[in-house]
């Protein structure tokens, strides 16, 4: 049995944060795959380990944990891997985690699964999404025109977080086109050693897609 169980499916960019640092980190691991699209997430069983039905969900020990940001934070602790080195790093570690979960992750996610998913075009609804992603793609490009990391002089959880959605090429529908910065900083990420691709760490939860 590995010593770190991840609950998760190829699709879930949240899921795949946590999963990427297992990899990279070389922990002893295995993803537990959820079949998301089946409503696995939403049944009692799944709910007593998670109230808020959602993926991912780390198991280590007795410890079972929900939510990418303190799953992230958990395992850079117990990993001693992409961590804050100091009280101010961990800060701002946490404030650029923060504003992935708000800022990006949030409308990515919904604008993709509508999108990607549910396949119901553009509407009203996507082309807000679009604009508050527009939004925090302006703020992160000119955070990182200047350096190679979003938190510190090296790769952190930030940068593990703000990175989950943006490798799933043309499921995003968005052109990278105008944001050169950020296209640089996620070549780096995918440069650094053990890097996969979601879908190559985690089972699809419906392979026949485009995705």
């Amino acid at each position: 049995m590995a010593e770190y169980e991840l609950h998760c499916f190829g699709e879930s960019g949240n899921s795949y944060k946590p999963a990427l640092l297992l990899e990279l980190a070389g922990a002893d691991w295995r993803p537990v795959f959820v079949d998301f699209f089946k409503g696995e997430a939403r049944g009692d069983a799944y709910r007593e380990r998670n109230v808020m039905g959602e993926a991912p969900i780390l198991t280590h020990g007795d410890v079972v944990l929900s939510q990418s940001g303190v799953i992230l934070d958990y395992l850079a602790d117990e990993l001693g891997r992409f961590g804050g080195e100091t009280p101010a790093e961990k800060r701002e570690i946490w404030r650029w985690i923060l504003f992935d979960n708000h800022k990006l992750t949030s409308y990515m996610a919904t604008r993709r699964f509508l999108l990607n998913f549910v396949e119901q075009g553009e509407t009203p609804i996507t082309e807000f999404l679009g604009k508050r992603m527009r939004d925090a793609f302006r703020v992160l490009e000119a955070h990182l025109e200047d350096r190679d990391w979003v938190a510190t002089d090296r790769a952190t959880i930030a940068d593990l977080s703000l990175q989950g959605y943006l490798h799933y090429g043309d499921e995003l529908h968005w052109d990278f086109g105008p944001y050169p910065a950020i296209s640089a900083w996620l070549e780096r990420i995918r440069s650094l050693p053990g890097w996969k691709h979601p879908y190559d760490l985690m089972q699809r939860a419906r392979p026949s897609a485009a995705a």
